[in-house]
């Protein structure tokens, strides 16, 4: 049977965005072989996180088994998307089909499956109803898959918990000279290269592994403290912002759409968004820091006086494509 226009647009779509949201540069975005799915790519970083992805508008009970049976099984995919017609009938048989997986060896690969529900009554011939449905996934491909698959799991919670540190600035001069170097195993010289005093590094670094920006590797005869990949997420990010707080560089839309989804929305500031280093040092005062305030002015304080704490050497972006 023909695939349907609904079926077209959804797969076509789906592909689309993901691989428009790589002009945010915090990750790589490759369309690869469909094979026997309706759309797929790799999203790379240091690491490459294969998406497998079905679209279903009119199967039946059957053609739902499959398509899941299909995804699931897929060893070489990080994430199974499912972009699905939302009807109650599919709903209580998608439902049943996860009961069965549950009860089965491949429970653990339903932690991978993410579903995307589309209104049943999306008509691809209509533009408005396009416009729409195009807006709704693009929000459920940024939130459930790129900023868990790609970016590492960071959440505005974590930007939050990241940037509210009573040293102003600290944490952003910590991570960066941890990417830089990779990891940390001595205090003492550690305090003497990044110029912080060893009980604010131990406390800042302990309070970064309980965010999970950082990790710790315990062993009988040494310790390395590392960036995750949440941590790397959250340097990418720091380093995209300050450049375009020092205006140096304008930022495009799919990158301040990842960060408003974080919290950090400038127009919540400046009408147009035009913030930088001079308004924040001519608006400091009227700027609230601490409990009371937002992602956006922690992140504007966090980077502003990382940036009086000498010059930041952001590293190349942490991703690459891989060879063919």
């Amino acid at each position: 049977m023909a695939e349907s226009a609904e079926h077209t647009f959804l797969s076509e779509t789906a592909l689309n965005i993901m691989e428009e949201s790589a002009n945010s540069q915090l990750f790589g975005c490759r369309e690869s072989g469909r094979k026997k799915f309706d759309f797929s790519c790799d999203l790379t970083k240091n690491w490459t996180r294969a998406v497998s992805g079905q679209t279903l508008w009119r199967h039946d009970r059957d053609g739902i088994d499959k398509d899941l049976r299909t995804l699931l099984t897929d060893d070489e995919a990080a994430a199974a998307v499912y972009v699905a017609r939302d009807a109650v009938a599919t709903r209580g048989r998608v439902e049943e089909i996860i009961r069965d997986y549950r009860r089965s060896p491949l429970r653990e690969s339903l932690s991978k499956l993410r579903i995307f529900w589309i209104p049943a009554d999306f008509d691809a011939d209509d533009e408005k109803a396009r416009t729409v449905v195009r807006a709704g996934l693009r929000n459920d491909v940024y939130r459930d898959l790129l900023m868990r698959v790609a970016l590492g799991g960071i959440t505005s919670q974590d930007v939050r918990n990241f940037a509210i540190s009573g040293r102003l600035g600290l944490p952003v001069w910590l991570l960066v000279q941890l990417g830089r170097d990779e990891y940390l195993d001595n205090y003492t010289r550690a305090s003497k290269r990044y110029g912080i005093g060893i009980p604010s590094l131990k406390e800042e670094i302990l309070r970064l592994e309980l965010i999970g920006i950082l990790s710790r590797e315990e062993s009988k005869y040494y310790g390395l403290i590392q960036v995750t990949e949440k941590g790397r997420a959250m340097l990418d990010i720091c380093a995209r912002l300050h450049n375009y707080l020092s205006g140096k560089r304008e930022e495009g839309e799919e990158f301040l759409y990842i960060c408003k989804l974080l919290g950090i929305d400038f127009t919540t500031l400046h009408p147009d968004g035009q913030v930088n280093f001079s308004f924040y040092e001519d608006n400091k005062d009227g700027i609230p820091f601490g409990h009371s305030a937002d992602n956006t002015a922690l992140m504007l304080s966090c980077l502003y006086y990382a940036s009086q704490n000498g010059p930041l050497e952001w590293n190349d972006r942490h991703f690459a494509l891989p060879d063919r």
